[in-house]
């Protein structure tokens, strides 16, 4: 007995020490900025003498695909800063310069199919959230916030930088420019920085960062640091952005818009926004897609008031969506960083929405987060709609604690309120464990039987009346050395019951990916599940996906699913091909082919989109879109120019489109031309 009490003993101690002893291999790293008087010229090159006198940040490690070793190329990195900006230069060395990868110029899309450079600053060293930044060798931009300890990657923030990279005998250059005004921080003198600096080169599906070995590279805890910082307030404290759009549609007339925006950074800290009359996403259409399920399909948001700012919302219960809220006619918000605290209170006054039958309505949200222990969070967020004398909304706390770089517990307990009183609380919990190759997780939640009826006023919960318990299971093996890059697993088993016990539930998903040396990738999916609605049902789905990724954007993939879906036997086969056809001419296509046996419904359905973009420089551009669903009789023609003279937001557009219509409605639109005009103030 005292043996195995002994041998228990050692097996829980080891258990308990083994994720710290992961930790103990992460190296960390710091680097100072070196103070200049005189701007430098953002062309790539880093011809100026300047950059050489400034400290150097070199030995990159490998993320992927051999994690801890050093990066097959060289990389180094100087940090320069003034009054202004801060100024990041790149020397990416290449022994096969004729192979680097540059084709994407669209802004804000995935780098990682380019080789690419990437700057995150934690500004507040909070160690759970940063800005993100990154360049290729075309000077395309992409930027967006990190969150919650690398939990959540939003890429809807933008803001005015300046990027310019050069290929040169020894690989390629790359200059970054971050102007302090674009940006949240604490002026003072000796203020440290969160730094985190990565490379990528797609051809080898290497990803190399300045500090590791990581478990993750958005993973903000373990980014190293940035010295020798003297800061002041920004000078230039607020922008005007001002529109007007123009639309005419053929035997229907011509309505002008015109609408503001304006920022205003009260302290380096705290920003202000207003919008008046604001334009949301004039003309761009809602792509369609097959859902097998019976609930609602989440849309993301396109409108620039909501997007700036909206990682702080990203929950697992959501009790805030703003596709909820329509038409407006202005709104304001506030949004910080101060003690620890990130905070956001927003207001909005909708216009009567007919459809709804419902009078103008105000929504109020206010979300706070509160940085704990190293990269931890607490929050708290209430939405409420007021409209014809009532409140509607929701309000909720929330956690994300790292206890280690690799354990993590999330949780969330939230109240619905409105029209249904009673049984209107939320909950779940949530550990997981996440290392750069191995995830699992443990989630039991529970929502009341009214609960998504009042948050759906203001959230977007598909589902309520449920003790649910979800389990994953994921793991990823890379073997260089034989036919395949890697192979990865992935096990996910859910199911719920009524709170009074009755069995509504289960899923079980299986699925094996391959990527293969050759750039072929297989992947196999099998699912089966059970649903009770009117009547008990028993569905399943199998999935074979064939892929061929040239790792340089460039890819094509077909894929056959076929099951029982709701008594119905269906097919389902889908394609997609990206395929560059010249310099800056992109070409996209994908298809959808449903088909249902039998059909009582006549749900059977072709989709198609398309979409062609010319890229003359990344600010200027012509992109052709169109999209078919048979099904609902839906084709939408858009033909849309851009120019940004002032990028990101200053903006000339002109379009024609037709049919143009929300998710899953048929498009009656006619032919119509749209000008609209921004400019910054």
């Amino acid at each position: 007995m005292k043996i195995l009490k002994s041998k228990s003993l050692f097996v829980m101690a080891v258990l308990f020490l083994f994720p710290l002893l992961l930790l103990g291999q992460w190296r960390s790293k710091d680097i100072t900025a070196l103070r200049i008087e005189v701007p430098i010229e953002i062309d790539g090159l880093l011809l100026e003498e300047i950059w050489s006198q400034a400290p150097e940040a070199g030995d990159f490690i490998q993320f992927q695909p051999n994690r801890g070793a050093q990066g097959t190329e060289k990389t180094l990195v100087r940090v320069l800063y003034d009054g202004e900006n801060i100024y990041f230069g790149f020397l990416c060395y290449d022994a096969e310069p004729e192979r680097i990868a540059a084709s994407i110029t669209k802004r804000d899309s995935d780098l990682n199919s380019d080789d690419a450079v990437y700057v995150a600053l934690d500004t507040f060293l909070d160690r759970q959230s940063a800005y993100l930044l990154g360049t290729n060798l075309l000077g395309t931009q992409f930027d967006g916030r990190i969150t919650d300890n690398g939990r959540t990657t939003d890429p809807t923030w933008d803001a005015v930088w300046k990027s310019a990279a050069q290929k040169t005998d020894y690989g390629w250059s790359a200059e970054i420019a971050v102007p302090f005004k674009s940006i949240k921080y604490t002026p003072g003198e000796g203020k440290t920085w969160g730094l985190s600096m990565g490379r990528f080169i797609p051809r080898r599906l290497e990803y190399n960062f300045w500090i590791g070995p990581l478990e993750s590279y958005t993973r903000v805890s373990q980014f190293g640091e940035l010295h020798g910082l003297d800061l002041q307030k920004a000078a230039q404290r607020g922008q005007i952005i001002p529109y007007i759009v123009s639309q005419t549609e053929v035997d229907e007339g011509t309505d002008m818009r015109v609408g503001l925006d304006a920022r205003y950074a009260f302290t380096p800290q705290i920003s202000g926004n207003l919008t008046l009359n604001p334009d949301f996403a004039m003309v761009e259409a809602d792509q369609e897609v097959i859902n097998l399920t019976r609930f609602e399909t989440y849309l993301p948001e396109k409108r620039n008031f909501f997007l700036e700012g909206a990682e702080i919302y990203r929950q697992r219960i959501r009790l805030f969506y703003s596709r909820r809220i329509g038409d407006i006619y202005g709104g304001a918000k506030v949004h910080g960083m101060s003690g620890g605290y990130e905070f956001q209170a927003m207001t909005v006054q909708t216009k009567p929405d007919e459809t709804r039958d419902e009078s103008s309505a105000n929504f109020s949200i206010f979300r706070a987060k509160k940085a704990v222990m190293r990269g931890s969070t607490v929050g708290f967020l209430l939405a409420n709609k007021h409209v014809d004398g009532k409140n509607k909304g929701t309000v909720g706390f929330d956690t994300a604690l790292y206890f280690t770089d690799t354990f993590r517990f999330t949780g969330q307990l939230a109240a619905s309120y409105g029209d249904y009183g009673g049984s209107n609380l939320a909950f779940f919990l949530r550990p997981s464990y996440d290392s750069a190759t191995f995830h699992i997780h443990l989630r039991y939640g529970q929502l009341g039987r009214y609960f998504a009826d009042n948050a759906n006023e203001v959230g977007f919960v598909r589902d309520d009346d449920r003790r649910e318990l979800d389990s994953a299971i994921s793991k990823t093996w890379w073997m260089r050395r034989t036919m395949f890059d890697s192979i990865e697993y992935d096990s996910n088993y859910n199911v719920y019951w009524s709170l009074d016990g009755t069995l509504r539930s289960w899923k079980i998903d299986q699925g094996m990916d391959f990527e293969l040396r050759n750039k072929f990738s297989l992947e196999l999916g099998h699912h089966q599940e059970y649903k009770l609605y009117e009547k008990d049902f028993r569905n399943h789905k199998t999935d074979i996906e064939l892929g061929y990724n040239t790792r340089e954007w460039q890819n094509a993939n077909i894929s056959y699913s076929f099951g029982r879906n709701f008594d119905l036997d269906f097919h389902l086969i889908s394609a997609n091909v990206n395929y560059m056809i010249l310099s800056g001419l992109s070409f996209e296509y994908e298809l959808s082919r449903l088909i249902y046996e039998p059909d009582p419904e006549r749900e059977s359905t072709w989709i198609h989109v398309l979409r062609a973009t010319n890229y003359f420089n990344p600010d200027l551009y012509v992109k052709l879109f169109y999209q078919v669903h048979t099904a609902i009789d839906k084709h939408t023609v858009q033909v849309l120019f851009v120019y940004r003279f002032q990028p990101p937001f200053g903006t000339f557009q002109l379009a024609y489109q037709k049919g143009t219509a929300e998710f899953g409605e048929k498009g009656d639109q006619g032919n119509t031309f749209f000008v609209k005009f921004a400019y910054m103030f």
